[in-house]
């Protein structure tokens, strides 16, 4: 395989992700307003943390669970920040 070829390889992935990074932040964004609606607190360390643990589990690697952690805690953070711009826009 040339580097050209694991270039596209690459960017058809990332074109995946970015869809998935976007459908995952609307779900986010739904439970987010179901909770509001129930009165109930949007940040829930502790299934942040079901979430950090239940994907180290299942790596299969090469990124180590380090890694994965910090990835998913950025996908978490920015769908919280997306959250409160939604909120202050209401």
């Amino acid at each position: 395989m040339t580097i050209d070829e694991i270039r596209q390889r690459i960017d058809a992935l990332d074109d995946e992700l970015l869809k998935i990074f976007n459908c995952r932040a609307g779900l986010a964004l739904a439970i987010g307003e179901l909770k509001k609606a129930e009165g109930r607190a949007v940040y829930d360390p502790k299934r942040e943390q079901m979430i950090f643990e239940r994907m180290k589990a299942t790596n299969p690697g090469p990124l180590d669970d380090g890694a994965i952690v910090r990835l998913f805690e950025r996908v978490i953070d920015e769908t919280r920040r997306l959250e409160r711009i939604r909120t202050k826009g209401e």
